[in-house]
Parts: structure tokens; C-alpha cells; sequence
């Protein structure tokens, strides 16, 4: 088991159930997934970008990823049905505790005048969405082997009700956001 979700069963739960006065030990929120995807308009022009994605992605993920496609065919962008458009990959269990205990103790802090996550990126369900600017913040991505930095979109996906109750979970988690 990893030390994130040994820190959430002994000391996060407890810390949420006494804030928020839960009644029922099932109304305590816990983090349910996280979907990290990129989208690359440019694969319209250069084929070879959705394969180096889906490889880094399968490296940072240390999942496979899915290829996601274009659902219309819209002129103005050059865009045909079906052509490749995107990848992402969803984290669930222990592989979404690991990337998540990574992903703030080791590549957040590579992020060049970093002064904290956004507060405002929460949806008004409880789910947290932020965008990463360079793909090189992660270990796993060998910067001779980048031709273009891109970014991806992080979604953490938490079953509480509200963004208050979300955030907290997010804080207790290790979550660095601004003061």
C-alpha cells in the first residue's frame, strides 16, 4: 500500500470527519481517479506527435493510454472524422496514489517561479482540473528526446460534494496551493 493512501486511511479521514461533522464514515470524500490528457491539434499536420504522446504518457503514467479522436469533421481546422486528436489515460487505485505522491513531491516543485496551485480551478462539484504548462517538469520525460514542449490537462476526480469540502481534502492530501 502506498504512504499516501496509508496517510489518507490513518490521519486525512479523521482530520475531514471532525471539520465537516460527517455522521457516516461513507460521506467522508476520498479521491476516486485521476485523468491526465493532452490534446494535440497539430497531429492534423505532423502523424508522428500522437505516437511520441502516447508513449510519454504511457512513461509518466505508467499506463497505457488511450487515443482519442475527432468525433466531426469541422473545414476551418482541417479536421477529418476520426482522424487522432488527443490521448489520455485514467488512474484508479494505487497507480493514482503513486502519480499523485510524485506528481507533488517531485515534479511540481520543478516548475520554473512556482508559487502555488490555483484556488479557482475547482468545477463546483468537488473536482480539481489544472493545466501543466511543459511536460518536463516529470522525471520519466529525457529532455533530449523533446522536439516540442507541450502540456497536459490534470483532473482529480474526488467524491465530495462540494469544492470547501474538496479543497480540504486536496490541502490534507499535500496538495500546494497559494496562500
Amino acid at each position: 500500500m502506498s504512504d499516501l493512501k496509508e496517510k489518507y486511511n490513518k490521519t486525512i479521514k479523521a482530520k475531514l470527519k471532525e471539520t465537516f461533522k460527517y455522521e457516516n464514515v461513507m460521506e467522508i470524500p476520498k479521491i476516486e481517479k485521476i485523468v491526465i490528457n493532452r490534446g494535440m491539434g497539430e497531429s492534423v499536420t505532423n502523424s508522428k506527435v500522437v505516437d511520441y504522446s502516447v508513449d510519454q504518457l504511457l512513461m509518466i503514467s505508467g499506463q497505457k493510454p488511450v487515443v482519442t479522436k475527432a468525433k466531426k469533421s469541422i473545414s476551418n481546422f482541417k479536421l477529418r472524422q476520426g482522424v487522432p486528436v488527443g490521448c489520455k489515460v485514467t488512474l484508479r487505485a494505487d497507480k493514482m496514489y503513486d502519480f499523485l505522491t510524485k506528481f507533488i513531491n517531485v515534479s511540481l516543485p520543478k516548475i520554473r517561479d512556482f508559487r502555488g496551485l490555483p484556488t479557482n480551478c475547482f468545477d463546483g462539484r468537488g473536482n480539481y482540473t489544472l493545466g501543466i504548462k511543459e511536460d518536463t517538469i516529470f522525471p520519466e520525460v529525457r529532455l533530449d528526446n523533446v522536439d516540442r514542449v507541450r502540456g497536459y490537462d490534470i483532473t482529480i476526480v474526488t467524491s465530495a460534494k462540494t469544492d470547501k469540502e474538496a479543497f480540504e481534502l486536496l490541502k490534507l492530501v499535500g496538495m500546494p496551493f497559494r496562500k
